[in-house]
């Protein structure tokens, strides 16, 4: 999506209905604004249910104080105007009030973005500013004095979040990444202790492909695109993807694949951003995802592999960065879909990636990989993506269970029957 030509007001209605649609804040509360060229701020209103949010709601703030709009500016005007103030670089301000960050803000902590490798690439460094009265003055110069430092992400005690971005998107990618962290590591303490990354390498990764011109495009693979497309946006819509993250591939029946690509937000996918990978060369223009040698090796090495699906749902990533192991022998559409599923030692898939590329046998359609994300093959894009399903809610049930009671797994006779009854052995 070509976002550049969106007005200002079209972004924060835009952003805010995805802010609101997500759970991410309520009716009342949160509020988004964009500093443009002028100097203008546009900022969601006062009063205003978030639900309910229209274009012309948007209020325009002049840099003399003069306000354009039907409504009066947001009552946490005072600290998006600081923040501008003392940052220049920064044009756009996102503030909500995500359950998982609230619960953080309530004990006073910064949620660990160290528990997986890029998220604090995408965060950076967060900060804590200090309480004080909603929509004061005070509140302005805490938050803008820890802007000061160069941070971009600000914990508010007791309140929520605060995220500054070069633009609106960038803004809404950190905000949304450091939201998925506080579930990730709620959840991670309900069924063990979470273990962070020792370090965490900041620089961007690089991608050593050729590319090629592609000289048409045929009607399995635009098929294909399609209903990738159509899948990425129920992953997104259903947490199992993030906007930055979750990556989707399919093999064309030439033997090239069709894989996301790299940065791009993934609820806005449409087909002719999906890359085509063909003899290790990428279609021109485009950047695949960092992940695009893994799948090849697989498709490579595993002939019954058609779909692969790399992700991050919080529910299954929790066991990927505690010690609990994750057994699917819970109910029988999880052992039928899941089977066995191994973990692999963290770095495995990049440094060892042969070696982990053979884990993906018929028996073994899924891996954890620790502290990085799972990994999903299936015969077809449909059944990839059901499986990726299943075992993000079959790990949401088996947390739910620790709260419960002991866990109680089908035995091994249940198993065979199983086995035999949809031929699985």
């Amino acid at each position: 999506m070509q976002t550049e030509f969106l007005h200002p007001a079209d972004q924060l209605l835009m952003m805010m209905e995805r802010i609101y649609g997500y759970g991410m804040t309520t009716t009342s509360g949160g509020n988004l604004s964009i500093k443009d060229e002028n100097g203008d701020i546009w900022i969601t209103p006062a009063g205003v249910d978030k639900g309910a949010l229209t274009r012309n709601d948007i209020v325009c703030v002049k840099p003399d104080g003069t306000v354009s709009g039907h409504h009066k500016p947001s009552s946490e005007f005072p600290f998006h105007r600081l923040i501008y103030h003392t940052r220049p670089d920064l044009k756009a301000v996102v503030h909500a009030h995500p359950p998982a960050l609230v619960s953080f803000s309530i004990v006073r902590r910064i949620p660990n973005t160290k528990l997986l490798p890029n998220e604090e690439l995408i965060v950076g460094d967060v900060g804590m500013a200090e309480y004080a009265l909603p929509g004061s003055e005070r509140l302005g110069e805490n938050i803008a004095a820890v802007f000061a430092q160069g941070i971009n992400s600000v914990m508010l005690e007791n309140h929520g979040v605060v995220v500054g971005g070069y633009n609106l998107f960038e803004a809404f990618r950190a905000f949304e990444t450091l939201e998925y962290c506080a579930r990730l590591e709620i959840n991670a303490y309900r069924i063990g202790k979470p273990i962070a990354l020792k370090t965490v390498n900041r620089d961007k990764p690089q991608l050593s492909m050729d590319e090629f011109h592609p000289g048409s495009y045929t009607t399995e693979e635009r098929e294909i695109r399609r209903e990738m497309c159509k899948l990425i946006s129920r992953a997104y819509d259903q947490g199992l993807f993030t906007s930055t993250q979750g990556t989707f591939s399919q093999r064309l029946s030439d033997g090239s694949f069709v894989i996301t690509p790299y940065g791009d937000d993934r609820k806005y996918l449409q087909p002719g951003d999906l890359v085509r990978v063909e003899e290790g060369r990428h279609e021109s223009g485009k950047l695949p995802s960092r992940s695009v040698q893994f799948h090849e090796l697989i498709y490579k090495t595993q002939p019954h592999v058609k779909s692969i699906i790399i992700a991050h749902p919080p529910n299954i990533m929790a066991f990927a960065v505690t010690d609990t192991a994750f057994d699917s022998r819970t109910i029988p559409e999880s052992y039928i879909l899941l089977r066995d599923m191994p973990k692999l030692p963290f770095g495995m898939v990049v440094h060892k990636a042969e070696e982990a590329a053979a884990y993906f046998k018929k028996d073994t359609p899924l891996a954890i990989a620790e502290n990085d994300c799972v990994i999903v093959t299936g015969s077809s894009l449909l059944n990839a993506f059901d499986r990726l399903e299943v075992a993000e809610y079959s790990a949401k049930a088996f947390i739910d269970t620790f709260v419960l009671g002991p866990v109680q797994h089908i035995d091994d006779s249940k198993i065979d029957d199983l086995k035999e009854a949809f031929n699985l052995a």
